[in-house]
């Protein structure tokens, strides 16, 4: 199978790219991908792949904001990735991740992530890491913690090197799943 990938800010998609791409995650997702899902994924940088029936793959990476030990840093937050269900299971979403992680490294201070069952495979093989500790995140009420996000999330660190579990991450809010 030939493909390309193709890295582009939200700002450098037509937009039959982006229905295109809201089109694929509806089929990854089964339809269980909503409009706050995909707005999630806008903002930041996507990697797409195409074969020759079209969009294979993408995911994004999108800034947040996540206090931990008392620092606010910036997080790669990858978003929106899905692959294809006919080709699934051929490379493609490591391929989304390479590129992706390549942001992540070197631009912000971690990577974080809400893993599905399935996906947990792949980014922990990518050397993702299960955060161990507390989710909390900064609600219009105050903070609230989100215990059913601990066990699904991934961090990577980068810039802000390790991380210590017995601390909380302090994510920002957004409407929708927080993370």
């Amino acid at each position: 199978m030939t493909v390309r990938l193709r890295t582009a800010h939200t700002a450098d998609l037509a937009p039959d790219e982006l229905r295109a791409v809201r089109a694929l995650l509806d089929r990854a997702f089964d339809g269980d991908f909503g409009d706050e899902d995909f707005e999630h994924g806008l903002g930041g940088v996507h990697a797409l792949v195409h074969d020759g029936a079209g969009l294979a793959a993408h995911g994004a990476v999108v800034m947040r904001r996540a206090r931990h030990r008392g620092r606010w840093l910036r997080i790669g937050h990858v978003e929106a990735l899905g692959v294809r269900p006919d080709v699934r299971r051929n490379g493609l979403g490591g391929r989304v991740m390479e590129a992706l992680e390549r942001f992540v490294d070197r631009a912000y201070d971690l990577g974080a992530l809400s893993a599905s069952d399935d996906g947990a495979r792949l980014y922990a093989a990518r050397g993702w890491q299960p955060w161990t500790g507390r989710v909390h995140a900064l609600s219009p009420d105050g903070i609230v913690r989100l215990p059913e996000e601990e066990g699904s999330t991934y961090v990577r660190p980068a810039l802000a090197g390790p991380l210590d579990p017995a601390e909380e991450l302090l994510f920002d809010w957004r409407n929708g799943d927080v993370l």
